[in-house]
């Protein structure tokens, strides 16, 4: 096998123009921001409280307490994994460009039509949770979460196709939002709300299943944690926007990761430490509503809900972000309908336009479709969503596996794992598969089913319309290599 080889420094127009492209995004976010795009789209309060009670129902408090850190190794482990990858290849649109140099134009496109699935459910998702608490905290109805998703995704929107600047100073301020709020509601709830010891964190038996199998509902419960642990890829998507980016991609997709890893668990901890009665508080429509009402008084719990419903409206901010560069990335190498017009960037604002209006119209399409076969629009989307994401997690991860072991890829990034890359790599494959697992368990085997039928309509429509005529990059794996 040849040396392993590491990039050489260059400066970051250069890097990208050695990958086939030229700088049209502006390149203006730091380490910092590339970061807290990440950190928000994760972001642990959208997640906990969105899914808190699918967790406490399936597996009681050992589900939360023993499942929150068991994802979040298998987390890092697939950060840690995609992080290599960002720094040998920093582009926008990642995951799609990683997979089509080590695998080759078919492979990217499969992979960059699932992530785009995923990234259209993870924004609808995302939003429509922010509604669905909306009017839960106001008590305004279930037929206002539609008008009021429409209007959290329209000001998303908005803010994205003014400025890349703007969404970075607005992730900044996220960041420091999600900290500060995570540390007042854990302090609040420790001070004023505790009810149970330590040791509630691992009690097991308890599950709201009708067959009352709770190896099962354990299982079950750890779809908090993947569902919120998504999103990540966000920093190497924003790659051709920030500054160093080999260097900076790849330490935005492990600190976000590991930071929300533990804010995440003292969150989590806190909510269910505060349980008084367990099987009464499941029972409720929304657990984490009622424990922060048990816990601080009802006009407090109201104000603690209105400050994780602001940081759902950022980590949809950031999602729109995210999803727009996959998009825009992909119709670049001519690999959606109409790419010409898609991949257009605006010589005002250096964002583009065309691409954010697909990100926030194609979730629109989905969650009203969804209205319309499912009551539980976000249980049915937030799995689509997962699970679709985590394919394309893993995909490109796979590809670098059987690329080294063909010496294929021999030049890594200034941010490589040595020795410990491929073994690392099966582990985060491993992982993507079981979260796959997870999603299909029962209740829930329909989302196993869905994204099954995604794959398979992904493979045909290729197959049969795409395969032969899409080239992918400009430059392949061989000629990286060479340079």
């Amino acid at each position: 096998m040849a040396p392993l080889m590491a990039q050489p420094p260059n400066d970051d127009a250069s890097q990208l123009s050695r990958l086939g492209y030229a700088q049209e995004l502006l390149r203006s976010m730091g380490g910092f921001s590339n970061f807290a795009i990440s950190f928000s789209i994760i972001s642990v309060l959208t997640g906990v409280f969105s899914t808190y009670k699918i967790a406490l129902q399936g597996g009681g408090p050992a589900g939360l307490g023993l499942g929150w850190p068991l994802v979040c190794v298998g987390s890092l482990v697939v950060a840690v994994a995609m992080a290599e990858l960002a720094s040998a290849f920093p582009t926008a649109g990642a995951l799609y460009h990683w997979s089509a140099l080590l695998g080759g134009p078919g492979a990217g496109w499969m992979v960059a039509a699932t992530n785009l699935v995923g990234q259209a459910a993870i924004v609808a998702a995302i939003d429509f949770a922010c509604a669905k608490s909306l009017t839960s905290t106001l008590a305004l109805g279930a037929r206002w979460q539609l008008p009021i998703f429409f209007a959290v995704i329209a000001s998303h929107a908005a803010i994205n196709l003014r400025s890349i600047r703007w969404v970075a100073v607005l992730n900044d301020f996220s960041a420091t939002v999600h900290v500060v709020g995570v540390a007042l509601l854990v302090g609040l709830l420790w001070a004023f709300g505790r009810a149970q010891p330590l040791s509630f964190l691992a009690h097991t038996g308890f599950t709201t299943r009708t067959d009352g199998r709770y190896a099962i509902g354990f299982l079950n419960a750890l779809t908090l944690g993947m569902w919120t642990m998504t999103g990540f890829d966000a920093s190497a998507h924003a790659s051709e926007e920030t500054r160093d980016a080999a260097r900076r991609a790849p330490r935005g997709i492990v600190s976000a990761v590991a930071v929300s890893a533990v804010a995440g668990y003292a969150l989590v901890c806190a909510l269910t430490l505060s349980i008084g009665d367990v099987a009464a508080t499941a029972s409720s429509d929304d657990p984490a509503l009622e424990i922060l009402r048990g816990a601080l008084g009802h006009q407090a719990g109201r104000v603690a809900m209105f400050a994780a419903i602001v940081a759902m409206w950022f980590c949809g901010l950031s999602s729109v972000t995210s999803a727009s560069r996959t998009f825009y990335a992909f119709a670049r190498d001519d690999g959606l309908p109409f790419s010409r017009a898609i991949r257009k960037v605006s010589p005002r604002f250096h964002t583009p336009p065309p691409a954010i209006v697909l990100a926030v119209v194609l979730p629109c399409l989905l969650v009203v479709v969804a209205s319309f076969f499912s009551d539980e629009i976000f249980d049915a989307i937030s799995s689509l969503a997962t699970t679709a994401l985590y394919v394309s997690y893993g995909a490109p991860i796979a590809l670098g596996i059987v690329a080294r072991h063909r010496d294929r890829w021999r030049r890594r990034g200034p941010w490589n794992l040595g020795r410990a890359g491929v073994p690392l790599a099966y582990a985060a494959v491993a992982y993507c598969a079981f979260v796959l697992v997870v999603f299909a368990l029962p209740p829930n085997q329909v989302y196993g089913m869905v994204i099954g039928g995604v794959e398979a309509a992904v493979v045909l429509f290729y197959v049969v319309f795409v395969r032969g005529k899409f080239r992918g990059p400009k430059v392949d794996l061989a000629m990286l290599d060479r340079d």
